[in-house]
């Protein structure tokens, strides 16, 4: 890749710097110039065997970005914050599973407050957000054979308007912030390593994560319209988040719980 002073390259010994060891919550931190997909990475060593628990990886460019539903997603080389991360739930019951890209988001609003001096807000299931637009995704896939989960992100740090694959999309130079992708990494990794060690101990969400989750989401409180699949429509308000991660929609007539792959789009209803 050329060199750009905009956006030099990742530097993989920065962003370790602290977080990667045997006895850390991060093992093994990988950069690599260019890959298809960081989460089909990991899920591919997990299929071969590896044990992908505390991996970390790194892409300046993915030519296959996905978020979900296989939607597609690309930006430049070094444009982005690309990464996934490998997690063991071997100690979480599968019904807290849902919380842990729950528990992403909210490292990565941490994050986002103390490196790059930004306040961003949650839209459930998955989007990191600035005012309306949409600053990062967040994607969490099940890994096999092993009872491990693989979360990848892709946050937009100097993505231009006329780069973004779609017109809702910002990025940290948009919004005015101008940060140092090495030492954003490296915050977002310390904060995700501390809410996955309580995700464990409490065997899903515990009462921080629910009271930070709730006070960063834009979603909860308002009213909201789920496109479901075969072109059904919810409509009503956000009431909560359930143990499972599931929202909770109140319709006039009834509560409804979906889950994240129960809906191919939430927006807001006005």
């Amino acid at each position: 890749m050329d060199a750009d002073p905009l956006r030099p390259p990742l530097d993989a010994a920065v962003i370790g710097n602290g977080l990667v060891g045997p006895e850390s919550a991060w093992r093994r931190l990988d950069v690599v110039a260019e890959t298809g997909s960081t989460n089909a990475d990991l899920l591919a060593r997990s299929a071969a065997g590896d044990d992908i628990d505390g991996a970390v990886l790194l892409a300046e460019y993915q030519n296959a970005g996905r978020g979900r539903h296989g939607r597609h997603w690309s930006a430049p080389p070094r444009s982005q914050i690309a990464l996934s991360v490998g997690v063991d739930g071997s100690s979480v019951p599968r019904s807290g599973w849902g919380w842990l890209p729950l528990a992403t988001g909210v490292a990565v609003v941490d994050a986002l407050a103390a490196q790059a001096d930004v306040a961003a807000g949650l839209k459930w299931p998955n989007d990191v957000l600035v005012g309306d637009g949409k600053l990062a995704g967040i994607l969490a896939e099940v890994a096999a054979p092993a009872p491990a989960i693989v979360v990848g992100l892709g946050l937009n740090v100097t993505l231009t308007a006329a780069e973004a694959p779609d017109p809702i999309a910002t990025s940290l130079l948009a919004v005015g912030s101008t940060v140092d992708r090495n030492a954003l990494a490296h915050r977002i990794l310390r904060e995700l390593a501390s809410r996955i060690d309580a995700w464990r101990t409490a065997g899903g969400a515990d009462p921080t994560l629910l009271a930070d989750y709730q006070r960063y989401s834009v979603t909860l409180g308002s009213r909201v319209q789920a496109l479901l699949p075969g072109d059904k429509e919810l409509v009503g308000v956000a009431l909560g988040v359930d143990e499972l991660g599931r929202l909770r929609v109140d319709t006039g007539g009834q509560t409804v719980t979906v889950s994240a792959g129960d809906i191919t789009h939430l927006r807001s209803a006005g």
